[in-house]
């Protein structure tokens, strides 16, 4: 019987629920911070319940998930011969760069659940978009394998990285005005 597929399959479902759990924590951080700004006791409730949100999503969804994608990746890279072709190169670069970025995020974890607010809810909001950066660049660089279909993904991901930062600012904006 052919495993590889079902470990594929696997591989993609774990993924999901990493990026799943990077993209919500983020969420939760943003919304930690801007608790910060409440008066008590409304402060203290709501950050209570933050940090029991995140540390249950960090540490039952967000690491087990990196880990097993991280492991059942490697096999497939090793399993299905991968490791040799030079788009694996670009993904490995990247994926080594989202892991930094859950390290990121550990460290952020770790200064909230200290009561250590060190970044605005608007400096949480664009470290959010490095995940979504993160995977666009993960699924062209698999999907497209070519180095010049890759080059035009590369051009594609900085006017996204444009727009999403343009979009930040534009909210920012609308808010400061509310």
């Amino acid at each position: 019987m052919d495993y590889y597929r079902y470990i594929l399959a696997l591989h993609i479902i774990f993924v999901v629920t990493w990026f799943a759990g990077l993209f919500y924590i983020v969420r939760l951080f943003i919304y930690h911070a801007e608790a910060e700004q409440k008066p008590e006791p409304e402060k203290s409730i709501l950050q209570t319940q933050y940090k029991l949100m995140e540390k249950r999503l960090w540490y039952i969804i967000t690491w087990p998930s990196m880990i097993i994608t991280v492991c059942v990746g490697t096999y497939l890279m090793i399993a299905g011969g991968h490791f040799r072709m030079g788009w694996m190169h670009v993904k490995l670069v990247f994926v080594g760069l989202l892991v930094l970025y859950h390290l990121g995020c550990h460290r952020i974890f770790l200064q909230l659940k200290n009561d250590e607010v060190k970044f605005s809810s608007m400096k949480l909001r664009m470290w959010n978009e490095i995940s979504t950066l993160l995977l666009f660049a993960i699924v062209f660089v698999v999907v497209l394998k070519s180095v010049s279909d890759w080059l035009y993904g590369v051009v594609g991901l900085i006017l996204l990285a444009g727009i999403l930062m343009l979009g930040i600012k534009l909210y920012k904006n609308r808010r400061s005005k509310e």
